[in-house]
């Protein structure tokens, strides 16, 4: 269905993943434009360098990223934006790690492999941005869960945000469907933010002085998670916003 929107979704990836990178933090190691060591060494069916992978072109990881990526989640087949959800995905975390979050989106069994099943569902969907939404969330709550968040997790939290964007943008190709998407997050971001900001004992605190001091320490400890967690998620809501504002400046010339 949206085969033609390959070099499409290239540039995306190609926009995050940038040069050539060794951060001793990065379980995949040597990277240029966003193909690793290992990956280098399974496309050229023999071991390579870190010098081979920083004299990487872009022709050649053109080619790996339709062979080993683009067609591993049958980018061909799936709907303009879902495409590039899944692709994005998989370049990150794997193939199937992309391919789950697009089933999960769209609500089939997420076995990690696109089928009859999971395109028969993305070619039906009655709304793309919905399923382009959850499955951005979805991928967000695997992210935040890895050892590396600390380190890497405010630019996976931006990229994923600028991919959902670019997502909607190549589905719809609606400025106005942006504007709202952009206008819905920033209204979650201010509900989570206020959550955050409120006090949560509120009126309980006389009741909860009556209780054994380990009882008010673990009660305290999960009001504390939760209000971390309205945090961060305030903070993904407003990088949503900015990005879906950014793509409609692009859409719309302004």
């Amino acid at each position: 269905m949206s085969s033609k929107n390959f070099e499409a979704c290239l540039n995306h990836i190609l926009k995050w993943e940038g040069g050539y990178v060794d951060h001793p933090k990065d379980p995949g190691g040597a990277t240029n434009l966003g193909i690793t060591l290992a990956t280098l060494a399974r496309y050229r069916g023999r071991a390579v360098t870190k010098r081979n992978v920083q004299a990487l072109k872009v022709a050649e990881a053109r080619r790996i990223y339709r062979k080993d990526y683009w067609n591993e989640v049958k980018g061909d087949e799936l709907p303009q934006g879902l495409d590039l959800v899944a692709l994005d995905g998989g370049v990150t975390s794997g193939p199937s790690k992309g391919a789950k979050w697009v089933q999960k989106g769209l609500g089939v069994t997420a076995d990690g492999k696109v089928g009859i099943n999971t395109l028969t569902r993305a070619r039906n969907a009655g709304d793309l941005v919905a399923v382009i939404r959850k499955a951005s969330a979805a991928r967000m709550g695997f992210l935040r869960k890895l050892r590396t968040w600390s380190t890497f997790g405010r630019g996976w939290a931006r990229r994923v945000a600028d991919t959902e964007a670019e997502a909607v943008a190549m589905a719809t190709q609606s400025a106005s469907r942006l504007q709202k998407e952009a206008d819905n997050a920033q209204g979650a971001g201010a509900r989570q933010a206020k959550g955050a900001r409120a006090t949560p004992l509120g009126g309980a605190g006389a009741a909860l002085a009556d209780l054994p001091e380990w009882a008010l320490w673990s009660i305290i400890g999960v009001l504390a998670v939760c209000t971390l967690i309205m945090a961060l998620n305030a903070a993904q809501h407003a990088r949503r916003a900015a990005a879906y504002r950014e793509k409609l400046r692009e859409l719309t010339n302004v």
